[in-house]
């Protein structure tokens, strides 16, 4: 496997608070990540800054050949990070159809004036723009919902509009913040299948997760943060042995 992200001595400051510090990690295509840790840890600090929503104090980031540093989060997303985030961020007036059509819109090519004259093109693009959504509603397993008012879905549901949603921007990478929040122990389960054939479409996930079970079952490798620092780099079994891990999150049971 080739190395797809790097990150490199990442940190962010907010005044004389220092969220994340001197964050280093990578991950090869194809692998999926869970970051871990007590709340306020730096976890969702740390997705802000590979998205763009905050810019980093100090530190780079790297996705393939293209440096994301400084980007805005548009531009990180066409370059291809997609995410979730914690609290479910959907329009719920909206259908569930319309929220993914809204992430597959990051990829069309007709332009204001192609919209504006609603030119044949247009036209034909908003069709496959459509059908791509359903598509996508149809791999998450809320396809026949599609034209209810996403609102309306259920908690376990809105979580698999927004995956919907970030998969129709055609990401390299997807970044899921606590995507079981919320879920029962049956929702748990078929999320758990959920990324894995996500995996399978070739794409590469990264998780933010409280779920110890969960991610012990899916990560091929679990960054630890404690007090915006990681602590631990390993795989599942070597950093449920590790002390110091023990000692700041999963405690010795």
């Amino acid at each position: 496997m080739s190395q797809l992200l790097s990150v490199k001595n990442l940190t962010k400051q907010f005044g004389g608070l220092t969220a994340v510090k001197d964050v280093t990690f990578g991950l090869d295509k194809g692998e999926i990540l869970s970051v871990i840790g007590p709340n306020g840890a730096g976890k969702t600090t740390l997705f802000n800054m590979l998205t763009g929503i905050y810019t980093p104090t100090t530190g780079e980031v790297q996705l393939a050949k293209t440096a994301l540093t400084g980007l805005k989060p548009h531009q990180i997303a066409d370059a291809g990070l997609a995410r979730t985030f914690q609290n479910i961020r959907i329009f719920a007036n909206m259908t569930v159809c319309e929220n993914v059509m809204i992430g597959r819109h990051l990829r069309t090519r007709a332009g204001f004036l192609g919209s504006v004259l609603r030119t044949k093109g247009m036209q034909q693009e908003e069709a496959a723009i459509r059908e791509r959504s359903q598509q996508e509603l149809d791999f998450v397993g809320i396809g026949g919902k599609a034209q209810l008012r996403a609102g309306s879905l259920s908690y376990g549901d809105q979580r698999r509009l927004e995956i919907a949603r970030a998969l129709a921007t055609d990401p390299q990478i997807i970044l899921l913040d606590e995507p079981a929040a919320g879920m029962n122990p049956q929702e748990k389960q078929g999320l758990v299948g959920l990324i894995d054939r996500i995996r399978q479409r070739g794409f590469t996930v990264i998780l933010i997760e409280h779920d110890m079970k969960l991610v012990m079952n899916i990560s091929d490798r679990i960054v630890v943060m404690n007090f915006g620092q990681k602590i631990a780099d390993g795989t599942p079994e070597g950093v449920r042995q590790d002390p110091q891990v023990i000692s700041a999150y999963l405690g010795s049971d």
